[in-house]
């Protein structure tokens, strides 16, 4: 039966005389398989697929297999496998929502030294250049996971410097500082604020921090300035 089935869906592409010679199959069996009625169970199916259907867009395509089944035995009172209902999605190309596992971007480098939180949870400096809030960042493309690194001035909540990659080493981060120090060109005494991910506490960051007079400040990740959600204010990028 699935190989008539196949037969049938492939008629419009190949010569339905050399399908039924390379599959086994005699033109006459195909042909009288395809002028007989459908079944009752195909009938059944086809009234059920329209209905699973219905349901899969009023959930706005975010149900699958289980909660359908579980709104046609409860809501419709019909009785039915949750195994065929998973064919019949299967077939019509419905699927469910997918929670996709979030990357990680905060990763702590055991036994290195941090820098003490000069910040303590207070991200209003009176002035630019005073106070700067970096973060990492992930996003997901055709091609895979993308990596951007912040630099976010508090003051002016502005984005300042910022790099992308499709890698978690320091020099993502290391580029987007210095992106924000050729555009601003702070003054000595400036605090760079971050989490205490293996990046920041890296040589060749902390080095760059230190040649251009500014003063490395990690906090936890709890209590560190996020700037993709928890910080309350708007965030604008920084014209060129």
């Amino acid at each position: 039966m699935r190989i008539l089935r196949f037969i049938a869906a492939k008629r419009a592409e190949h010569s339905i005389q050399i399908m039924c010679r390379v599959l086994g199959v005699s033109r006459s069996g195909f042909h009288a398989w395809a002028r007989r009625e459908p079944s009752a169970r195909a009938l059944a199916d086809a009234a059920l697929s329209g209905r699973i259907a219905e349901i899969h867009a009023d959930s706005l395509k975010t149900y699958g297999s289980p909660r359908v089944h579980a709104e046609l035995r409860l809501e419709d009172g019909v009785r039915v496998g949750r195994k065929r209902v998973e064919r019949l999605m299967r077939a019509a190309g419905l699927s469910g929502q997918v929670k996709r596992r979030r990357g990680k971007t905060t990763i702590r480098a055991r036994g290195v030294r941090t820098a003490p939180d000069l910040v303590e949870r207070d991200f209003n400096p009176s002035a630019v250049n005073r106070l700067w809030a970096a973060d990492i960042t992930y996003i997901r493309t055709w091609e895979g996971w993308l990596y951007l690194a912040s630099v976010m001035d508090c003051y002016s909540r502005r984005i300042v410097g910022w790099a992308l990659a499709d890698h978690l080493r320091a020099e993502l981060v290391t580029d987007a500082l210095e992106m924000a120090v050729q555009r601003r060109r702070p003054d000595a005494g400036l605090v760079h604020h971050s989490d205490q991910g293996s990046q920041y506490t890296s040589l060749i960051f902390t080095r760059r921090c230190r040649a251009v007079g500014i003063d490395v400040s990690m906090g936890s990740r709890g209590d560190c300035f996020d700037t993709q959600s928890s910080f309350p204010f708007s965030m604008s990028f920084e014209p060129a």
